[in-house]
């Protein structure tokens, strides 16, 4: 290094700088990519963009006296051996009303396969006053072969849609499910099983 002319030493540091640069750039890049996928999540179920529900901690404090008839629908992919559905169709329930459902999973398979759900509301526009306390959504369930499980989901619809202009004659809603392979090895707590201890039955109402 010190036979090397001054002009050639500053050529080495510059390609060395060049070099940290673009590996620095790469990594970047790369953990925007898989950054991507969560912050899109996350900015769907902050805005209700695309008819993402909104996930809340407490249940309402305000009930209505107006009823609204939310229907309950369920995909799977063809790369997933479940059968999936909800345990009833639809609730009617008042506006503001905290509600437990269910749907219900079982593995068709011979072996264990793991599915992850993702989910929507329609009219999409609602979905920012779809408000859900509880669900199994965006992680990732275990079956064993033929197993079944029990998933609740406890929701309300919030009291100012009827300050929605483009909302406020609103009767139903749509709340869809489809579940997708998953990537767990390992089972979730995501879920109850059938017949677990403590949860409400599918329909029932809670608190209001």
């Amino acid at each position: 290094m010190s036979d090397m002319r001054p002009q050639d030493r500053r050529l080495e540091s510059r390609n060395r700088t060049v070099a940290v640069a673009l590996g620095a750039f790469f990594f970047c890049m790369i953990g925007a990519a898989y950054a991507a996928v969560p912050l899109y999540q996350l900015f769907c179920q902050v805005t209700g963009y695309g008819g993402t529900t909104q996930r809340v901690t407490q249940y309402s404090d305000r009930v209505l006296d107006r009823e609204i008839t939310v229907h309950f629908d369920a995909n799977t992919s063809s790369g997933l051996p479940w059968a999936f559905r909800p345990v009833q169709r639809e609730v009617t329930m008042k506006i503001g009303e905290t509600t437990q459902i269910a749907y219900e999973a079982e593995n068709l398979a011979r072996t264990p396969s793991s599915g992850r759900a993702t989910f929507n509301v329609t009219p999409q526009i609602a979905g920012s006053y779809f408000m859900k306390v509880e669900c199994f959504c965006f992680t990732d369930t275990t079956l064993k072969p033929g197993e079944k499980m029990e998933m609740p989901v406890v929701f309300y619809v919030d009291p100012e849609i009827v300050d929605a202009p483009e909302l406020k004659n609103i009767h139903t809603i749509t709340l869809s499910y489809t579940f997708y392979p998953g990537d767990a090895a390992e089972p979730v707590a995501a879920a109850s099983r059938t017949g677990a201890e403590g949860d409400a039955p599918a329909g029932a109402k809670i608190g209001g």
